[in-house]
């Protein structure tokens, strides 16, 4: 339940509350996107390929697309930047070898134009295993030490 409170009060404070919304979930593969969606949704089946879910989160509603993360899978995350409200860009905070990858990334998404004015929360995945990055090394290493986290 924390977890749907949680995003509901990320979705509120992306001004997504009471509308509906399209939302991508982008990200390197393996970072838990898809693990994300479908808790949001109370499923736990795993699956391999790129899907989207429509999802109803008290007065949220917003169709998710998981696009996966493997290099060939992210050459087709720009077919989905038109009339997106939001990019979840999740990052395996265990992975430490893939940050820079990560970083480069998600890098090319803050910078591109079609994407300027979407809210573009960043959540460290993992977090909790022991020896993942901190938040405040995460941010570092992902180049956001000047941006609100929380």
């Amino acid at each position: 339940m924390f977890l749907l409170d949680w995003f509901c009060g990320v979705l509120a404070s992306l001004g997504l509350w009471q509308k509906e919304a399209k939302i991508l979930f982008l990200g390197l593969d393996n970072t838990g996107k898809m693990i994300l969606l479908h808790m949001l949704k109370d499923e736990h089946q795993p699956t391999q390929y790129p899907t989207s879910e429509e999802l109803s989160i008290g007065k949220i509603k917003f169709r998710a697309f998981d696009l996966g993360g493997h290099q060939i899978a992210r050459r087709v995350w720009k077919d989905y930047y038109a009339k997106v409200d939001a990019v979840v860009y999740l990052v395996d905070a265990y992975d430490k070898e893939r940050f820079a990858q990560s970083k480069k990334e998600l890098d090319a998404l803050l910078s591109d134009e079609a994407l300027a004015s979407v809210p573009f929360p960043v959540l460290g995945n993992k977090i909790g295993i022991p020896y993942a990055a901190s938040e405040d090394e995460l941010c570092y290493h992902l180049g956001l030490t000047n941006f609100t986290t929380g």
